[in-house]
C-alpha cells in the first residue's frame, strides 16, 4: 500500500522563522512552503498548536494555529491541512467543533482536525488557562473528544459531563468530508488516548519515528479496536520525523548552518535526523515495518530554502 506523507510549515514555534525580521515576510515564508507542498505530491501540510516558542519561551513569532489553518486553506487548492495537534485546553470543545466544521468547508473538505490533551505548562499559565494534573486533564480531554464527535454527527446533541456540557447546540454546516471532518487524535497514552482513537478517531499519531514505540502503541490500539468492534485497518497510524537531508560527504554543521539560525546547535543536532536521503529512507522504512502507515516530516530551514521541501519529497516518493 502506498504510504502518504505530510510536511510541517514553518510557523515560528520551533524558532524556524526567527531569521526573518518582518512579520509579514514571516507569514509569506510559511505560505510559500504550503504552496510548494500543494504543487507537489504531498498529501498534507501541518501546523502546531502553541503560543510560545520552544525549547524556551522567547519574544519570537509563533503564529496561532487555527487562524493559520483557515488562511492556508484558502492559499492552497489540493493538499490536506492538519494540526499536530490542537490543544484541548485552549478552546471549548463545542467551539473547537464549530471552528473545525467551518474550516472543513473553507478548505472544501481538506481538513485533518487534530486534538490532544496538551502539555506546555508555561503557555497555559501565561494565557490564563488553568493548569491541572494529568488525570484531570485527561478526563477533560476524554469528554471533549466525545463532544466534538457528537457535534459532527448528531443534530442538537446533549452532553453533561464533569468538565464540559452542551445543550442542543446547532452546528451547521457540520463540514464537507463525510461522515465528518477527519479526526486525528494525537498521543500514545494506552488507557485514554488510544482508546479514544479506537472509539472516535480516523487517525492516531504515535511513536515519534521510533519503531519499538510504534509497534507497542499499534498493538495496544489493535486491542482497543477489538474490544469496541472497530476495524483497526481503517485507522491511520501516523508518525513524525524531524529530518534534514544532506549529501553524502557533506559536513553536517556546515550544511545546516542557515537552517540553524538562533537555535542551539547541540539541541538542533539532537532533535533532528541530519542524514543522507538513503539513511532517512531507512529510518522511515523501519517505522513502516513497525506498523506506521503515514509519515509527517518536520524539516528545519524550509522557511529559508524551499528546495528542502523538494528534497524531502524525493524521500517520500520512494514509498509511492
Amino acid at each position: 500500500m502506498t504510504t502518504r506523507f505530510g510536511i510541517f510549515v514553518p510557523q515560528g514555534w520551533k524558532m524556524d522563522l526567527a531569521g526573518i525580521a518582518d512579520p509579514v515576510e514571516q507569514w509569506e515564508a510559511m505560505t510559500d512552503v504550503a504552496k510548494r507542498a500543494d504543487e507537489g505530491s504531498w498529501d498534507s501540510i501541518w501546523l502546531f498548536d502553541h503560543f510560545h516558542t520552544v525549547p524556551e519561551p522567547s519574544d519570537n513569532t509563533t503564529f496561532e494555529c487555527w487562524s493559520a489553518t483557515a488562511a492556508l486553506a484558502r492559499d492552497t487548492e489540493r493538499v490536506n491541512i492538519g494540526q499536530m495537534v490542537g490543544c484541548n485546553g485552549y478552546r471549548n470543545p463545542a467551539l473547537y467543533a464549530k471552528i473545525a466544521s467551518t474550516v472543513d468547508v473553507a478548505s472544501h473538505g481538506r481538513l485533518y482536525a487534530g486534538i490532544g490533551a496538551g502539555w506546555y505548562e508555561h503557555e497555559w499559565k501565561a494565557y490564563g488557562y488553568e493548569w491541572t494534573d494529568i488525570p484531570e486533564r485527561m478526563a477533560a480531554f476524554r469528554e471533549a473528544t466525545e463532544i466534538i464527535h457528537k457535534m459532527w454527527t448528531e443534530d442538537k446533541p446533549v452532553y453533561n459531563g464533569k468538565h464540559y456540557s452542551i445543550d442542543a447546540p446547532i452546528n451547521e454546516p457540520k463540514g464537507v468530508r463525510k461522515p465528518h471532518p477527519s479526526f486525528w487524535i494525537g498521543g500514545g497514552g494506552p488507557k485514554v488516548t488510544l482508546k479514544l482513537v479506537a472509539q472516535y478517531g480516523d487517525a492516531a499519531n504515535i511513536g515519534g519515528g521510533n519503531p519499538e514505540v510504534i509497534k507497542e502503541k499499534c498493538d495496544i490500539l489493535r486491542e482497543h479496536c477489538r474490544k469496541v468492534g472497530r476495524d483497526y485497518d481503517e485507522i491511520i497510524k501516523s508518525t513524525n520525523f524531524n529530518i534534514f537531508p544532506i549529501d553524502k560527504g557533506d559536513d553536517p554543521q556546515k550544511a545546516t548552518e542557515k537552517a540553524l539560525g538562533p537555535m542551539n546547535r547541540e539541541r538542533f543536532d539532537r532533535d533532528n535526523l541530519i542524514a543522507t536521503e538513503d539513511e532517512i529512507a531507512d529510518k522511515v522504512e523501519a517505522a513502516l515495518e513497525a506498523g506506521a502507515d503515514y509519515v509527517i516530516f518536520y524539516v528545519p530551514g524550509v522557511a529559508y530554502d524551499l528546495d528542502l521541501v523538494d528534497r524531502a519529497e524525493q524521500i517520500a516518493k520512494r514509498f509511492a
